[in-house]
């Protein structure tokens, strides 16, 4: 009976370590299709699937978006784009609030994006939130001059993500003789992160072997 008990056991396990990942990548992504399907609201009501073929169709918001994103591309990498994106930032500048938080968001798109910036591109080992505890964290950019000027030496601005997840954490400043460079790649290191720990960049494992 026991040896019964502990084999169910198992089963269900090993069921649940294949179906559990299926079904939340099933979720996600119905998440992110539902989300992106919002789009279709900014075509014409005659124009929208539902109209057309009489259901609905869903993943056309992504199709959709696909397209509004890349069409804005093209726009704006030309002449004429550039001059438009100038005139919607001045006009956007001169709102009360909605500058503030518009400019918030581009200034983080394109530290983020940027070919040469070095914002999440690498990832460190810190001691936080005390000495003797080490956790993931990656790099945002360089300390202000100020905070430099106050501590007097060099710092490294870092975000240490939450676990498992990773879109919220700690904003910290620490100098940059106290923090470790690790080989793992930024994917490497949110995979670690959100699997709280579970999944091991291979860098790690060929060191514990």
């Amino acid at each position: 009976m026991k040896n019964l008990k502990h084999s169910l056991k198992g089963y269900f396990i090993a069921g649940l370590l294949v179906w559990l990942p299926i079904v939340v990548t099933l979720f996600v992504i119905r998440f992110i299709v539902d989300l992106l399907d919002v789009t279709l609201k900014l075509l014409p009501r005659a124009y929208q699937p539902e109209q057309l073929f009489g259901f609905q169709l869903p993943g056309m918001g992504v199709l959709l978006s696909v397209v509004i994103v890349l069409g804005t591309g093209i726009l704006v990498t030309n002449f004429l784009g550039r001059k438009l994106i100038v005139i919607w930032d001045a006009i956007v500048s001169r709102i009360p609030l909605v500058r503030s938080v518009y400019n918030a968001a581009k200034q983080v798109s394109t530290t983020l994006f940027s070919k040469d910036g070095q914002s999440f591109k690498k990832v460190y080992l810190i001691e936080y939130p005390r000495k003797g505890i080490w956790c993931i964290a990656f790099q945002s950019g360089g300390a202000t001059v100020e905070v430099e000027k106050l501590v007097g030496e060099e710092m490294v601005t870092l975000f240490v993500p939450t676990t498992p997840n990773p879109t919220s954490g700690f904003l910290v400043l620490l100098p940059k003789k106290e923090i470790l460079e690790l080989q793992m790649t930024v994917d490497q290191a949110l995979k670690l992160v959100i699997s709280l720990g579970v999944v091991q960049p291979p860098v790690v494992m060929e060191k514990n072997t």
